[in-house]
């Protein structure tokens, strides 16, 4: 993209403004949490789970609107191999009964394919839990790491900022899942595969942050005696860029997931849709500014 090539954005002059904005998002989520809440899948607070088999392939969208109505909540309906449907609902009233439910209204909607029940469990409230630990022990280990491998290549200052960014990207992602659920026309519920999707954010936030560091870096060798803040902005202002095509070119796969990757996908590439704009923009207006903030109040310090 040719408008970017020399680009001279004053990205570190604006900082202040931004650091108000992404102030408000994670206060306005924080709020969110609390009042609201989020609305967690079957995995993290335990439910029934059903394989269903048919001769015929059974439509997902469909299938889940006619639970819905009989069940009195929208189950989690997933295509499980050829012509089979995991149905997931909460473990509210006996098995057996939500079982009866299930197969009758499957019956009664398509009778020529002859669905048959493969496969019954229950997913217990201790299971969901360590499910549950095992979604923030993943997410908490991967900003470890990644700490400790930025720390590692760069230093601390640059560690604690990525982790930093990474940080505002989860949290204002999950806020607006928190704001959103029941008003968007799709699940919004955090399961396995939204977990999934936060890594996914975590993997690809990270990544255009470090290219930046790196150019930063390498600017910090070949310009010794121009002022650190003008550096780091033409540090942001060489890699904009690359910035911006790949989160562009990478949305746009995300957007033709979310249009025809089908019910189950959308949460999945909403979140990642959302988590790569909210990337792009802690790499340019969180992480390189916050690092340049705590170089400077190092160098106070020092003297």
């Amino acid at each position: 993209m040719r408008i970017f090539e020399n680009a001279n954005y004053d990205f570190i002059g604006a900082r202040k403004k931004a650091y108000i904005l992404s102030g408000t998002l994670i206060l306005i989520s924080l709020i969110s949490f609390v009042v609201r809440g989020v609305e967690l899948g079957i995995d993290f607070r335990g439910g029934m789970e059903f394989v269903v088999e048919a001769n015929q392939e059974l439509p997902v969208a469909p299938v889940r609107s006619a639970l819905s109505d009989v069940l009195g909540e929208e189950p989690e309906v997933k295509t499980f191999g050829e012509n089979a449907l995991l149905i997931r609902t909460s473990d509210e009233g006996e098995i057996n009964t939500v079982q009866a439910q299930i197969m009758e209204t499957l019956t009664a909607e398509y009778p020529d394919a002859n669905p048959t029940l493969q496969k019954t469990d229950i997913v217990g409230p201790r299971f969901a839990e360590d499910l549950k630990r095992g979604a923030l022990y993943s997410v908490l280990g991967s900003l470890l790491v990644i700490f400790v491998y930025v720390l590692i290549r760069f230093e601390w200052r640059f560690g604690a900022t990525a982790v930093a960014a990474l940080f505002h990207d989860v949290v204002v992602t999950l806020g607006v899942f928190s704001l959103l659920q029941g008003i968007m026309p799709f699940s919004l519920q955090i399961d396995q595969t939204i977990i999934a999707a936060f890594l996914t954010i975590v993997g690809y936030s990270i990544n255009d942050t470090v290219v930046v560091f790196d150019r930063i870096r390498e600017y910090s060798n070949l310009y010794k005696t121009m002022p650190f803040p003008t550096m780091v902005n033409k540090a942001i202002n060489s890699t904009l860029s690359r910035t911006i095509i790949t989160s562009a070119t990478t949305l746009f796969v995300i957007v033709v997931l979310f249009i025809f990757g089908g019910e189950v996908l959308r949460g999945f590439a909403f979140a990642v849709g959302f988590g790569i704009i909210a990337g792009t923009y802690s790499t340019i207006f969180v992480a390189s500014p916050l690092m340049l903030e705590l170089r400077q109040r190092s160098a106070k310090a020092a003297v």
